[in-house]
């Protein structure tokens, strides 16, 4: 995760996101730069608009989760309904 974050960094101050610069910002958090990964970070962002792609993420995230969100609250509502109508079939039974 250190080099996405380095990644970001760079591309927050406007710099150049290369090995040389990312090797920089790893090397400066007291981590030793794989520079393996280095290289496959460097290559994986090439081309990529950081900016745009982040906007992008940022949209579709709150409106993927609220489906999920809103299910489990209708699951939950439906469960304890159920609950009060056993309970007052019960008490029901107890009283004729």
């Amino acid at each position: 995760m250190e080099y996405i974050y380095g990644a970001m960094l760079l591309n927050s101050a406007g710099k150049e996101i290369n090995e040389a610069n990312l090797s920089k910002v790893v090397d400066s958090t007291g981590e030793k730069a794989d520079a393996a990964m280095i290289k496959a970070v460097c290559a994986s962002l090439d081309g990529v608009d950081i900016e745009k792609t982040i906007s992008e993420a940022a949209v579709a995230a709150p409106a993927a989760a609220a489906p999920a969100g809103g299910g489990a609250a209708e699951e939950k509502k439906e469960e304890k309904k159920e609950e009060d109508t056993a309970a007052s079939a019960g008490l029901g039974a107890l009283f004729g």
